[in-house]
């Protein structure tokens, strides 16, 4: 089964055991994505020049590393550092698990973008562990990266969760500097998530439009809005639409003029934040 994908390179295959799926980002200097559901797969002793970071979200997976049997299910964080050797295998009925490859370069970026110095490579301590609400978020911002139609969410949804995993686990330890209150960098940032409301925006582009780095953009956005960057660019779209709705405009035409996905991406968010959707919404007028 060949999955269809506006990014910048795609295969996938489909056997009667195993699926795969694997995608890559050219905004984050062609990071690697990967999915896959593996029954019967095995991997041979291998290296990456690249971390793997990633979660299994049903079965079991069990991989030897550095002479230790490792063995992750659902709620597991799996990391490997660049250049160590490590297989791959699957348990009983199989695995499915959801995975990036960052090199280090981009993995220094992202904790230089949190801290705002020069960071070094990070370190992780061990090859998996334990951490359900880490390992939750790792999956959503994969999914995020995965649709690719709204790029402001995978990228505050990336960045966090490296930054957490970082934290957490890897001999890094990153200093994030305080949260200033920086007006005029979030005034610059809602006047283009405003003026760009029907367009696919992306962290780095909004980051330089505030001036400021894309993860401290979060942080004191978050402090002087309440809301995420991607959040508050939802909620205005969610006025506009109902802006429109009330002055009759088909709802056929409302999804793509306030950049939402599709019909049903407007209708979910819209339920979710007034209550009704578009349909019962423009009901209210008669």
């Amino acid at each position: 089964m060949l999955h269809v994908s506006p990014r910048a390179s795609v295969f996938g295959t489909d056997s009667r055991l195993d699926e795969t799926f694997f995608w890559r980002l050219e905004r984050y200097g062609d990071l690697d994505c990967f999915t896959a559901t593996f029954r019967k797969h095995v991997f041979p002793p291998h290296t990456h020049a690249t971390y793997v970071v990633g979660t299994v979200i049903e079965g079991l997976h069990c991989y030897m590393h550095k002479g230790r049997m490792v063995r992750t299910g659902p709620g597991h964080l799996c990391f490997i550092n660049p250049g160590e050797v490590h297989d791959g295998a699957p348990v009983d009925g199989g695995y499915r698990y959801r995975m990036i490859y960052p090199t280090e370069e981009l993995m220094q970026e992202i904790m230089g973008d949190a801290t705002g110095r020069k960071e070094g490579p990070p370190r992780f301590l061990e090859p998996e562990v334990h951490d359900e609400e880490v390992a939750r978020e790792f999956a959503e911002a994969h999914l995020k990266l995965e649709d690719g139609r709204q790029p402001l969410a995978g990228d505050e949804a990336l960045a966090s969760v490296l930054v957490k995993a970082v934290q957490r686990y890897a001999t890094s330890s990153l200093d994030l500097p305080g949260i200033g209150v920086e007006t005029a960098a979030v005034a610059r940032a809602r006047d283009y998530l405003a003026a760009n409301v029907d367009q696919p925006v992306d962290l780095k582009t909004l980051a330089k439009v505030a001036g400021l780095s894309g993860y401290h953009l979060i942080r004191v956005f978050r402090r002087a809005t309440g809301l995420s960057p991607h959040a508050w660019l939802i909620d205005r779209r969610v006025h506009l639409a109902a802006q429109l709705i009330r002055a009759g405009e088909p709802l056929s035409l409302i999804a793509g003029r306030c950049g939402f996905s599709d019909q049903s991406h407007l209708t979910r968010l819209f339920k979710a934040r007034l209550g009704v959707t578009p349909g019962q919404y423009r009901a209210l007028r008669h």
